[in-house]
């Protein structure tokens, strides 16, 4: 046979005051001329000493109905007959009464169940509660935790229903809310101490600075006094309600700061002095009653033969007496066990009473039955002292909550105060309200920080470290052209095409447009020596108008020298269309004014270079060939060849013009604004065009180079080709190869050099002469023959 079921240990003073409430509300609701009048609550008391076995032992006996308590002579309706029970405190005990209970409809209304599995109707249909349950709880902590910026923390939980549900709903709703757990440990009053002793190496060991306890306060005790015995680093604690607002574990000093969240305060008028009104025939009458005395007082009210124990003589003074049984300041779950009361009465009251607009009439001879009472309940929506009660579907209150700190008193004592309030039927984002300071761990008064990394700043990405949780990472500078404007960001995304990161890769930029400016010193210098090449063509020509009686002057066609001198004075100046910003117009001239301008340029020489070859070929006997090579014919010339040019040019600009465009491929970090070509294959036929004449003007005067003359203008034309298409063969791979403005810069250059060699190589040695040799600008010295 087992053993018959015993209480182990002392007496706990703080259940004792809730079933002396439940006392008190009945007898409350018995003097009530509003709720059950003339109707009497009968109770019965249980102690279910804090164990399953005597909890289920205790809900078969109520179940299978008790001896009648009453005679028949008094009238009672129901001798004995259980409408509802108030109870249990804990979680696992009220899942095996309810289980029980629920096949037989009696109504199991709970001051301190929270597990929330006791909502699930299918499997608890006749339970109830007055507390809120824990689902709502492990919310708010994940909210307070998330509140606070931790992410980085750990968890100990009783190894119950109690504790395991209710941090199996922590763990859900603080990965929801990106926290992460460094460790998960249970433990259980009744565990060897070893295992104890490894739960608290865990968080002495443990990196997180915040602990998250979803314990009973007799467990919490055991671990706390396994703490206490070895220091440990500070930690801030995160209580669920059932220990945070325990004022017995108030003496862990090493645990001030910590916060959590306990049932809203609230004060029931007339309990202290019912809680203190214990005459010795009460005591005497009631063994639990009898017990809480000797054991608060240390003395026995019977005489023992036990030496060391004194009878008590009267003199003791409950109101002087430091217990959890007398202390109503903080009056949290005692207000459960009240509410739960007063819930019943109303749901038989509504049962067996009807209100009239004056009057309430209640038939207590009505035999009820408990299902009629659970039915009631549902429906139960009441006031009293200014408290709300009502149960959703799944027979839960609404969850409001304080938020209680654990705080050093100026005494030196910890005690509890409220900073804050939490009200889960508030809108998202709005369920916190926090009103005072809060005290945090050693009494500080910066929040701790809890991480496992250090926020990531703006940026930077975070990558995960391999094989760890996600709240551990390492900060990655965000790759070239990419940014990340947010803390923690996970990932950073790339700027705009015309935008670039600033230096801390934050802030998407505009990009610098770039293109070769007249600002700038290269600019500057190129133009310079543009308008200084078309001045010195312009003042080659006035030194040509002043002398073109001359001889040298009129030796070498002077027409054509007039129009050379013109031409290149265009070459110098077109090559400041290419600075500056490009636009349609400019696109389109710059291009179209080079090739014509060069080719114009390029056909006088080749007409110079006819012109002397066939002048020499005059002088050979019987020769008329001048004729058919006069000033007619060397004006037809130049036109005929610049026609094809400028027919090229309109060509390109009718099918494919060039056009502007933001480069964005050469450089990263800034914009070339250039001028595409349009046509590739029309540049390069005006560019082709171009080496064409200068080759056939170069093979020519290469011919004419040997004739004999002291001033042999084939010579100079040799020498300037020579230059021209040494200029533009080496521009070609220079022009390709250089990047964004250098590449105007490499073809303004071609320009200026070519033209400053044409003009130095043509014209230089006769102004030389003109200005500097006058005697040499005689007809007999041009003529006079080399000696051989």
């Amino acid at each position: 046979m087992p053993e018959p079921l015993k209480c182990r240990g002392s007496i706990d003073s703080r259940e004792l005051r809730f079933s002396r409430a439940m006392v008190f509300a009945i007898e409350e609701i018995n003097n009530s001329t509003e709720l059950l009048p003339g109707i009497k609550l009968g109770y019965k008391i249980h102690d279910s000493c804090a164990s399953v076995p005597m909890a289920v032992h205790v809900a078969f006996q109520l179940s299978n109905g008790l001896d009648p308590v009453f005679s028949r002579g008094d009238n009672c309706s129901h001798s004995g007959m259980v409408m509802a029970i108030v109870g249990e405190s804990g979680s696992t005990p009220s899942i095996s009464m309810s289980r029980l209970l629920g096949s037989f409809n009696i109504p199991l209304v709970s001051h301190f169940a929270t597990c929330a599995c006791l909502s699930d109707k299918q499997q608890y249909p006749s339970f109830f509660r007055t507390i809120p349950s824990d689902q709502f709880q492990a919310d708010a902590l994940a909210k307070l935790v998330k509140h606070f910026g931790w992410t980085w923390i750990g968890a100990v939980r009783s190894d119950s229903d109690y504790g395991n549900n209710g941090m199996a709903s922590f763990l859900n709703a603080a990965q929801k809310e990106g926290i992460c757990v460094e460790y998960s440990e249970s433990f259980y009053r009744t565990h060897p101490r070893s295992r104890i002793q490894r739960v608290a190496d865990v968080i002495r060991r443990s990196t997180a600075i915040v602990v998250v306890a979803f314990a009973a306060p007799g467990d919490m005790k055991i671990l706390l006094e396994e703490l206490s015995s070895e220091p440990s680093p500070p930690r801030q604690w995160i209580g669920s309600e059932a220990w945070v607002t325990d004022p017995d574990i108030l003496r862990f000093s090493f645990c001030a700061g910590a916060i959590g969240f306990g049932i809203p305060q609230s004060v029931i008028p007339g309990l202290r002095e019912f809680l203190l009104d214990l005459s010795p025939t009460k005591v005497a009458a009631s063994p639990v009653l009898n017990e809480f005395w000797e054991d608060s007082f240390n003395c026995r009210l019977e005489k023992s033969e036990a030496i060391d124990e004194s009878v008590c003589d009267g003199t003791e003074d409950i109101e002087m007496l430091q217990s959890p049984y007398t202390d109503t300041s903080q009056l949290r779950i005692t207000n459960m066990v009240y509410k739960a009361v007063y819930a019943i009465a109303h749901a038989i009251h509504n049962q067996v009473c009807q209100d009239t607009n004056s009057t309430t009439l209640c038939d207590k001879f009505t035999r009820i039955e408990s299902k009629q009472v659970l039915t009631q309940l549902k429906k139960v929506h009441f006031s009293q002292n200014g408290y709300d009660v009502s149960f959703d579907a799944n027979g839960d209150p609404v969850a409001t909550y304080e938020l209680v700190n654990w705080q050093i008193s100026e005494s030196g004592s910890i005690e509890m105060v409220t900073v804050g309030h939490y009200d889960a039927s508030l809108p998202v984002g709005q369920e916190f309200h926090i009103n005072k300071n809060i005290s945090w761990m050693d009494g500080g008064t910066q929040v701790p920080v809890s991480v496992c990394s250090d926020s990531c700043p703006p940026g930077t990405r975070k990558m995960l470290q391999k094989g760890k949780p996600i709240c551990c990472y390492d900060c990655i500078l965000c790759p070239e052209g990419e940014i990340s404007n947010a803390t923690d960001s996970t990932d950073c995304f790339p700027c705009p095409k015309e935008s670039w990161p600033n230096a801390e890769r934050d802030t998407c930029l505009p990009k610098p447009v770039e293109f070769l400016s007249f600002d700038e010193v290269l600019g500057i210098i190129l133009a310079a020596f543009s308008v200084g090449g078309a001045c010195l063509a312009i003042v080659t020509a006035v030194v040509f108008f002043r002398h073109r009686a001359s001889p040298i002057v009129r030796a070498n066609n002077s027409e054509l020298s007039f129009l050379l001198l013109f031409s290149l004075t265009l070459c110098f100046l077109c090559s400041l269309t290419f600075i500056g910003a490009p636009s349609d117009w400019s696109c389109m001239l710059r291009h179209t004014a080079f090739g014509i301008t060069f080719v114009l340029c390029i056909s006088c020489v080749l007409g110079k270079t006819i012109v002397v070859l066939m002048a020499f070929r005059a002088t050979l006997p019987g020769s008329n060939v001048m004729k058919w090579f006069g000033p007619p014919q060397q004006r037809m010339t130049v036109v005929s060849f610049t026609f094809i040019q400028v027919l090229i040019c309109i060509i390109w600009l009718v099918v494919s013009p060039p056009f502007p465009m933001k480069n964005l491929t050469i450089y990263k970090e800034r914009i070339i604004l250039e001028c595409a070509l349009g046509s590739a294959i029309g540049f390069w036929v005006v560019l082709g065009y171009i080496g064409l004449l200068a080759v056939f003007c170069f093979v020519l005067a290469v011919l004419a180079r040997k004739l004999p003359d002291n001033f042999n203008e084939a010579k100079l034309i040799t020498f300037s080709m020579l230059i021209f298409c040494a200029v533009w063969i080496t521009f070609i791979p220079a022009y390709v190869s250089s990047p964004g403005k250098f590449t105007v810069a490499v073809e303004i250059f071609a320009i200026l050099a070519s033209s400053f060699g044409l003009i130095l190589c043509i014209f230089a040695p006769k102004c030389f002469i003109i200005l500097f040799k006058p005697e040499k600008n005689t007809k007999k010295h041009l003529i006079n023959k080399n000696q051989s």
